[in-house]
């Protein structure tokens, strides 16, 4: 998932900063790092303050529109500060990165991020799909560009972590076919009806509020199994069943 998320910079103007995101982007994770129309050159200062995440600044996608940098994604989340001129769908960081854990898993996804001292133009921000907004001390919000990519590129790995290990813990239950269902509601009908719990003539209305019962509980198939060994358990001790 980690390798579908996109660290797009757009108009970086220090040399310096590209490498700072970089190395941020490494710490997390993160690989891809895509530079739209920057205003400056990946130089000794970079690599420099990349520290171990050189590569990642050397091998940096470099285009000249941010439409070219996400034409492949399927979610675009800009960086930004709220805004009361531009109305647009935000998230906090926490929900940013649940998003991109989630859909990283099947398409590219992209992280946008503006020029140093401007941030995002609102044509650039209406690019994305959603703004997100690093809740910082409004008394004291400067936060420098690699500050920004850390926080939510932290957001995404811990977001991806917390996935996997949901997925590891969560036992992948087999779940019964329809007709698996059906057999089980025929069986479950006619005990019920050869013990009188039900009229043989007026069966429907008990029926399908059990269906809604089992259908709203969801069974696995192995419960489904205990249900018919019960009630197959109840069939032996019918009158002439033994």
């Amino acid at each position: 998932m980690l390798d579908n998320v996109k660290v797009v910079l757009v108009g970086t103007s220090h040399p310096g900063n590209i490498g700072s995101a970089a190395r941020a982007m490494k710490v997390m994770g993160l690989s891809q790092l895509v530079l739209v129309e920057p205003q400056c050159k990946v130089d000794a200062q970079t690599l420099a303050l990349a520290a171990g995440a050189a590569d990642i600044a050397q091998n940096a996608l470099v285009v000249d529109s941010l439409e070219e940098a996400v034409a492949d994604c399927g979610l675009v989340v800009g960086s930004s500060a709220r805004s009361r001129t531009l109305e647009w769908p935000m998230l906090e960081p926490r929900e940013c990165g649940e998003k991109f854990a989630i859909e990283g898993e099947s398409h590219p996804v992209a992280l946008i991020f503006g020029r140093e001292r401007t941030g995002l133009t609102n044509e650039e921000l209406q690019t994305c799909h959603y703004h997100v907004c690093i809740p910082a001390n409004p008394e004291y919000s400067s936060l420098n560009l690699a500050m920004a990519v850390q926080t939510l590129s932290y957001e995404v790995r811990v977001a991806h972590l917390n996935r996997l290990q949901s997925v590891h813990l969560q036992r992948q239950e087999e779940y019964p076919r329809h007709k698996e269902l059906e057999m089980f509601y025929e069986h479950l009908e006619k005990v019920i009806t050869d013990t009188q719990f039900i009229a043989q003539d007026k069966p429907n209305m008990v029926m399908n509020k059990l269906r809604r019962l089992f259908n709203r509980a969801r069974p696995e198939s192995q419960e489904i199994n205990i249900l018919r060994g019960i009630l197959t358990s109840v069939e032996k001790q019918l009158p002439g069943k033994k």
